[in-house]
C-alpha cells in the first residue's frame, strides 16, 4: 500500500499537466487570435518607442 501513496502525487501532477497543455493547445487560434495578436503588437510597439530616445529636431 505504500507504493500507492508514493505514486499518487506524481500521477496527479502528470494528469494536471496534461490537462493544462490540452487547454493551452485548444485555446490557440480561433476568434480571439487576431485580438490577442493585435494586443501583443501594440505592447511591443509601446515598448520599442519607450526604449528609443526621441530624435533631435535639428533646430539650433
Amino acid at each position: 500500500m505504500d507504493y500507492v501513496s508514493a505514486l499518487l502525487p506524481p500521477v496527479v501532477m502528470a494528469i494536471f499537466f496534461i490537462g493544462v497543455v490540452r487547454v493551452i493547445v485548444k485555446t490557440q487560434g480561433g476568434a480571439a487570435k487576431a485580438k490577442e495578436d493585435a494586443a501583443v503588437d501594440a505592447a511591443l510597439a509601446r515598448a520599442e518607442s519607450a526604449r528609443q530616445p526621441s530624435a533631435p529636431t535639428g533646430d539650433a
